[in-house]
């Protein structure tokens, strides 16, 4: 099979792609045949020596990736069988191994793929949306009718927590960039906020919670926003950002999130997904010996939706 290797950590440059067999499945397991992958910020951070990075150099060869959508070609697992067409976010955190032609999965991570869906769909709705979705779910049991601020609204993760937070009938407000306006307010967000021109912390009051993909100066923008007792969940806080801390002095709570493989909340999404309620963009789509260009491309931060590989 084909495989994109990461000969060393850094650069692009480093993403090369290879001929290697085609892994075998261990109980519990299915063999999908990938159709797309996901890109996410972590890839970038792992390939130039961040993220999972240690846990990633383990493996011999290195391939990245966790999303991914495809069709079972064997099984070993009474959970799916030959012909299935899959899609989830696997081994993670760990090594998923998801940039191959071929992937040896945990069947009980991944979920049936909605009919109604494309594979570069599907792929999009993994991290990003399982994100989303156990922060309002396992993180914080977000009610109909409480108010959300979700930063990065038109990114991955944001664009899906948006129309999460109004399925769950929850009053959301949206920050991004004016040209992304029309964007995060056709996902269903009730209010939008021009992040470069406008004080968010002075615009924005009185919310149970804030989803938080930025961190850094962006905590103290947020607990402002807060009333007593909201819960500020964050993606990216680090220790210095002193969030808990923060946050306890301001009679409020906050919290570092991270996503986890679960096959059972990707049976959540997909049920979103089947119904409309959950409607992933793909904003840029390309082809697999272009992979490098779709690292760059997150890598801007200014992708709308998500960045999608063909495999």
């Amino acid at each position: 099979m084909k495989a994109i290797v990461l000969k060393d950590f850094g650069g692009v440059d480093q993403l090369q792609e290879a001929e290697l067999p085609t892994p075998g499945i261990k109980d519990g397991e299915v063999l999908v045949e990938v159709k797309a992958i996901s890109i996410n910020p972590v890839d970038i951070k792992t390939r130039e020596g961040g993220g999972l990075a240690e846990m990633l150099k383990a493996s011999s060869p290195m391939i990245l990736g966790w999303d991914i959508s495809g069709v079972v070609r064997e099984s070993e697992s009474p959970l799916f069988q030959e012909g299935d067409e899959v899609f989830g976010m696997i081994n993670f955190p760990g090594v998923g191994r998801a940039y191959a032609e071929y992937v040896a999965a945990p069947a009980d991570q991944l979920a049936l793929k909605p009919r109604e869906v494309s594979h570069a769909a599907a792929a999009a709705a993994s991290l990003a949306a399982l994100t989303a979705w156990q922060a309002f779910a396992d993180h914080h049991r977000l009610k109909s009718g409480q108010r959300v601020l979700i930063h990065a609204a038109s990114g991955g993760v944001g664009h899906f927590a948006v129309q999460i937070a109004k399925h769950i009938s929850a009053y959301v407000i949206g920050t991004s960039s004016a040209e992304n306006r029309d964007f995060v307010l056709g996902l269903g967000a009730d209010e939008h906020i021009d992040y470069k021109v406008q004080d968010v912390s002075k615009v924005v009051s009185n919310v149970d919670l804030v989803l938080d993909p930025l961190g850094g100066a962006n905590i103290d923008v947020s607990l402002k926003t807060l009333k007593k007792g909201g819960i500020l969940l964050s993606l990216v806080a680090e220790p210095k950002d002193r969030l808990e801390e923060k946050a306890a002095a301001a009679g409020m709570t906050g919290k570092k999130i991270y996503v986890q493989s679960s096959g059972e909340d990707m049976e959540g999404i997909a049920q979103l997904l089947a119904s409309g309620a959950l409607k992933p963009t793909v904003s840029k789509l390309f082809p697999r010996d272009k992979i490098g260009e779709a690292h760059q491309q997150v890598q801007t931060g200014k992708t709308r939706g998500k960045t999608v590989v063909a495999v």
